[in-house]
C-alpha cells in the first residue's frame, strides 16, 4: 500500500489533501495530528476517509504541544491520546518520535504559513516518555490493539557538525523497540544507506516514511541521492505488509500551485509503484 502523509502538504487543509491524494491515485492516508481540529476529530476524519474511499493507515502523534482542549502538553500524554484516536478510527498504526535528549524552547508563529522553532536548552531531560517507551510500550500495544512504530530521527547541524538531539537515536539503540518507522530522509541526514539500515531492522519495520535527501530533507522520492528504488524493491521482495507513506515537504511537491502539486504527487506515486513490486 502506498499512502500519502497529510504532513507532506501541511499548508493545505486536511480535506484538500484527501481530495488530491484520491485524485492522484494513492491507496491511503497518514494523518499528521497537529493543532488543527480537522486532523484529530474522529467523526470528521471518518467522513473524509469514507467520502474519498481512502483508508487512514496511520496516525502520526503530535511532535509539538497542541494548545488544544483535552490534549496533554507532555509527549507521553499526546501519544496515549493519539492511540485512543486510532482505536476510535480503527487505524492500525501510530507513529511516534523518539524523546528529546535535552529540554527545548518550542514555539510556533503564523505568517503566510505555519512555522515552528525549537531552541535547545542545555539541561538533560528526565521524563516519563523515555521510560515508557522502554518499559510500557508493549503493554500499550497489546491493550489497545494498535501498533506503535517508533521513528528514527534526523541529525541536526550546529557549526557544521552533526548533532544528535534525541535519545535512542542510533541504528543499534532504536532496535530495542518492537516496531519501527523507517524514515529514509532522516537516515540521509546521518549519511546512512536506507537499504543497509533496513537489513538490520527488517523484522521490526512496521511502517515506512519515504522521501529523498539532497542536502535538504523530505524531497520527493525520485529527487535526491538516496537509493529509494532499491529499498522499495527489497521491501517488495521481502513481502513487506506495512504501508509505504510518501512524506515530503510542501515545497518538494510545488504546493504553491495545485496543478503542479497534483502532477508532483502522481510522479512520486508512479516512482513508488514502479519499484514496489515483487520480481
Amino acid at each position: 500500500m502506498i499512502a500519502l502523509s497529510t504532513g507532506s502538504l501541511y499548508s493545505y487543509g486536511t480535506a484538500r489533501v484527501f481530495a488530491l491524494a484520491a485524485h492522484a491515485g494513492f491507496d491511503g492516508i497518514e494523518i499528521m495530528v497537529d493543532h488543527r481540529w480537522d486532523t484529530r476529530q474522529p467523526d470528521y476524519l471518518r467522513a473524509l476517509s469514507g467520502g474519498h474511499d481512502l483508508p487512514i493507515v496511520a496516525l502520526h502523534s503530535p511532535f509539538l504541544t497542541l494548545d488544544a482542549p483535552g490534549w496533554p502538553d507532555d509527549e507521553l500524554g499526546r501519544l496515549q491520546h493519539t492511540v485512543a484516536l486510532a482505536q476510535a478510527l480503527d487505524v492500525p498504526t501510530v507513529v511516534t518520535h523518539l524523546p528529546f535528549r535535552f529540554h527545548a524552547l518550542v514555539g510556533r508563529w503564523y505568517a503566510a504559513r505555519q512555522r515552528s522553532f525549537k531552541l535547545p536548552v542545555p539541561i538533560r531531560r528526565r521524563e516519563p516518555y523515555a521510560r515508557f517507551l522502554c518499559n510500557g510500550l508493549g503493554a500499550l500495544e497489546s491493550e489497545a490493539g494498535v501498533t506503535v512504530a517508533v521513528e528514527n530521527m534526523p541529525a541536526h547541524r550546529f557549526l557544521g557538525r552533526r548533532v544528535n538531539g534525541y535519545t535512542f537515536n542510533s541504528v543499534a539503540e532504536i532496535a530495542r523497540f518492537p516496531h519501527l518507522t523507517l524514515d529514509t530522509t532522516h537516515l540521509g541526514t546521518w549519511g546512512l544507506d536506507p537499504v543497509a539500515v533496513y537489513e538490520q531492522w527488517r523484522e521490526r519495520v512496521a511502517h515506512v516514511h519515504l522521501s529523498n535527501f539532497d542536502g535538504r530533507e523530505h524531497r520527493s522520492p525520485p529527487d535526491g541521492h538516496l537509493q529509494l528504488a532499491a529499498l522499495l524493491r527489497r521491501l517488495a521482495d521481502d513481502g513487506y505488509q506495512g504501508a509505504v507513506t510518501v512524506e515530503t515537504s510542501p515545497d518538494a511537491l510545488h504546493a504553491e500551485d495545485e496543478d503542479r502539486c497534483l502532477a508532483a504527487l502522481r510522479r512520486a506515486l508512479a516512482f513508488c509503484r514502479e519499484h514496489f513490486v515483487r520480481r
